[in-house]
């Protein structure tokens, strides 16, 4: 049997779970728009998993980016058509490939950063040094929740 206690915590669990995912959807919307580009966010986050991680395969882009083989094939064919990513034959196995961004990709990913670090930037001052502190914060805990998930 659950105590009244554990019940009244998880639902205050829930309730929190339920403010943080709005919040960080219409943040992550703001931040999509603040980009100012015409490729779509799961493009762009291909872009910056192959910039972070790559070289690498279409398949480990895949399981990175949690989608299927065939669309990451497919997001690569288009960042490397746009010119973002280049493509060399993987040494290891010659039927595949190993993608890289390119140096246009490179530029982009950092003129999008600076976009959104400073459309941030100019709303957080607005804010109290306690409120921004208080952000700081959050911003390590999920970090610390989205790495765990990755373990």
């Amino acid at each position: 049997m659950v105590s009244t206690a554990a019940k009244v915590a998880d639902d205050r669990v829930v309730e929190v779970a339920a403010q943080l995912r709005m919040a960080i959807l219409r943040t992550a919307r703001r931040l999509r728009q603040e980009a100012g580009v015409d490729l779509g966010p799961a493009l762009i986050a291909a872009l910056g998993t192959v910039e972070r991680h790559g070289p690498l395969t279409p398949s480990e882009l895949a399981d990175l980016e949690r989608v299927k083989r065939p669309t990451a094939t497919r997001m690569v064919n288009r960042l490397e058509a746009e010119g973002l990513i280049v493509r060399a034959r993987d040494p290891a196995d010659g039927r595949s490939s190993l993608v890289s961004a390119s140096p246009r990709g490179l530029e982009l990913l950092r003129r999008l950063r600076k976009r959104r670090t400073a459309y941030l930037a100019r709303r957080l001052r607005e804010l109290d040094p306690d409120e921004v502190a208080a952000l700081a914060r959050a911003a390590e805990i999920l970090e610390r929740l989205v790495e765990g998930e990755r373990g």
